[in-house]
Order: C-alpha cells, then sequence, then structure tokens
C-alpha cells in the first residue's frame, strides 16, 4: 500500500517538500491520543528478546532513528510510535543556521539512495534545548542530541562551537554526538583528523561533565565511510584512549564510483553525501574493522544502508550494539521498523546465541 502511495503522491513532489508533509502527519497523528495508542501497537510491537543495553540505557531494542530526519527535536514521540528504540535528533550547531540553498535533496530511486547537500539547517542549540526542556514525553525513547559546526564559524573557533551546544543540550541529551563527518560544511572533515579531533572530544566530554553532575553522559564520534582506513584505526585508538562510549559508522559518502549507481548520472553527479543502500558494504567493513580493533571496550552504532531486517542483523554480527536507519524509511514507509523487529527477533530465533548482546561480533570474532 504505501509503495504505491509513494509513486502516485511522494515520487512526485519534490523531496524536502515530501518529507515535512510526512513529518507533519507523524507529528499530528502523535498528538491524538487514541490514534497514537492505536499506531504505536499496529507499528511498533514489542519483543521482549530484543531489549538491549547499550551507553548505560536500556532500551525495547537496538533499532533507532539516525540523525537528519528530526533536526529540531519536534518530533521525537512521533518517531517513538513508528518503532525506534532510540531517536538520534540533530544535526544541532550552535547558532541557528537555514543550511544551504534549495534544491539540496535528491533521491536515487533506482538505487534506493538519497543525495543530500542539506548543510546542517537547524534552529539552533539555544531553542532546540529549550525545546527539549518542555517537552512532555508521551513515549520515551532514548534520545541522542547530535551536534555540530555552525557554518560561519571558522575551523580554529569550532571547539568553542560545539562546547556551547554540549553545555546547552547535555542536560536533556541521553547520549550525545560530536559529527564531524557531514560533507555538508566546509573543512568539517577536517576535524576527524586525530590531532584536531581529540581536543575537540576532550573539550565536549569536560563540557558534558561539567554541566551534568548528576549522571555521566556518553558521548560518541560519527565518522565518514571515505576515511581511509588506516585513519578508521587512528579514530578507533583516539575513543579508547579517551574513554569515548561509542562511534558511530558511518555518514554519508561523498564517492559515487564503484558503487553500481543506476539513476540518471545528471542526478548522480549532484554535490552532497549519498545515504541508502549502495553505502551498505562500505559502512559495514568499516564497522566490521572498528570492532576487530576496540572489541566490546566501547559502543559501536551501525549505519548506513540499512534496509530490512537481515542489513541489521548483519551489522549486530559485525559489532554493531546498535543500529540506525533512515534513508530506508522514505521508500519503506511506516511498517519499516515493525518489519525490522519482526525479522531481528525470527533470525535470533534460529541463531545459536542466546541474547542479542551474545551476537554482537560475533562473526568478525569468528575470523580473528
Amino acid at each position: 500500500m504505501y509503495k504505491i502511495f509513494f509513486r502516485l503522491v511522494f515520487k512526485r513532489l519534490d523531496p524536502e517538500q515530501a518529507h515535512h508533509l510526512a513529518f507533519r502527519w507523524i507529528r499530528l497523528a502523535a498528538r491524538v491520543p487514541v490514534l497514537r495508542t492505536f499506531l504505536a501497537a499496529a507499528l511498533a510491537p514489542r519483543y521482549k528478546e530484543l531489549r538491549t543495553e547499550a551507553l548505560g540505557l536500556r532500551m525495547h531494542g537496538p533499532f533507532g532513528l539516525a540523525a537528519g530526519f528530526d533536526k529540531n527535536a519536534v518530533g521525537i514521540d512521533g518517531m517513538a510510535m513508528l518503532g525506534f528504540d532510540h531517536v538520534e535528533i540533530g544535526t544541532v550547531t550552535g547558532e541557528p543556521q537555514p543550511g544551504n540553498p534549495k534544491q539540496r535533496l535528491f533521491r536515487l530511486v533506482e538505487d534506493r539512495a538519497l543525495i543530500n547537500r542539506m548543510g546542517f539547517n537547524n534552529d539552533g542549540s539555544l531553542r532546540v534545548a529549550a525545546r527539549l526542556a518542555s517537552r512532555t514525553p508521551v513515549f520515551k525513547p532514548v534520545v541522542g542530541v547530535n551536534i555540530g559546526k555552525t557554518k560561519v564559524v571558522p575551523e580554529e573557533e569550532a571547539v568553542a562551537d560545539y562546547v556551547k551546544s554540549a553545555e546547552r543540550l547535555a542536560p536533556y541529551a541521553d547520549y550525545l554526538v560530536v559529527n564531524v563527518s557531514s560533507p555538508n560544511t566546509p573543512g568539517l572533515r577536517n576535524l576527524q583528523a586525530t590531532e584536531a579531533l581529540r581536543p575537540l572530544l576532550s573539550a565536549v566530554r569536560e563540557a558534558a561533565d561539567r554541566t551534568v553532575s548528576a549522571r555521566r553522559v556518553p558521548l560518541l564520534v560519527k565518522i565518514a565511510p571515505d576515511l581511509a582506513d588506516e585513519d578508521v584505526d587512528a579514530v578507533a585508538d583516539l575513543a579508547v584512549e579517551l574513554g569515548l562510549d561509542g562511534i558511530i559508522a558511518t555518514n554519508t559518502t561523498i564517492a559515487r564510483d564503484g558503487l553500481g549507481l543506476k539513476a540518471d548520472p545528471s542526478r548522480v553527479k549532484e554535490t552532497g553525501g549519498l545515504s541508502g543502500a549502495p553505502l551498505r558494504e562500505r559502512s559495514l567493513e568499516v564497522l566490521r574493522r572498528l570492532y576487530a580493533r576496540v572489541g566490546d571496550r566501547i559502543t559501536l552504532v551501525g549505519v548506513g544502508g540499512i534496509e530490512n531486517a537481515e542489513d541489521a542483523w548483519q551489522r549486530i554480527l559485525a559489532g554493531a550494539t546498535l543500529v540506525q536507519g533512515y534513508s530506508a524509511f522514505i521508500y519503506e514507509g511506516p511498517f519499516w521498523g515493525r518489519a525490522i523487529h519482526k525479522g531481528l527477533a525470527a533470525r535470533l530465533a534460529t541463531s545459536p546465541y542466546a541474547t542479542l548482546a551474545d551476537a554482537v561480533g560475533a562473526d568478525v570474532r569468528k575470523t580473528a
């Protein structure tokens, strides 16, 4: 049913316009008590065997919404209603910014992919913090907050910009993510180099601890799939050295060659980060490399090209305690979360593993 609707309606709309329309419907449904209860029961069935502990937090399952869909923390209840066990909001920057000029979001339908050059369009950390502070949750998923650099802030002032966001948002975050891997903010990916990343992560860690003394706010870093293998290793080693809580692998890619893209070449060559199915193999490769390097010392989050339960299961076997998705939601619709949960429960039941935690990294350990 949804796929017919997508072809007849959403496919004919500008992708960003379709996003706003669909997100508005989700938020409206989540505000109607009887309707949201019915939808949550239908779309977000719970499986006890999928209960997950990660980052010192308990979740109904391992499957979450990646950053980028709810940039301003306006639809957390709606996304939880659809079955996401954790919702990562953002990317939020120190100051509000409109993002890049439109058109900045493109579908590659034949490849089940997206290209975006949104440019961190968001309301800014002050307004998003106020929104989170005033939130009266109906559903209670784990809420991650993804922070990035304000575009107009020079690279040499990036640390202060991230610290400002961390101080404002840490009190309302179940976990914080430092995003240094979007391709759409000039110079941002330079911060992935360990000599720049070490002071940045240390400063954000100190800011979160200074602002929130009653608990430790878990801190993660999100990396690009385009890092060379030795740079992936360097980030892994740095994360362990700094006592980081996790790494999210991976963000979108600027690569186009070697991905077997079938869409119109004029669309493929649009600048921006590519997400969706073509990212699957490289994202999985980075995840395996990270787990081989860090093992169980930090939490790994697998994202990039996850379309179905088998993709999610493969990320778990490769070392991910949590998995996230976004692009496939555009193509699969509201029953996507239900299908992921049902499929994961079925795979666990037929596997040799007693719990989901036992399966984390199992394939990598076999080859070690």
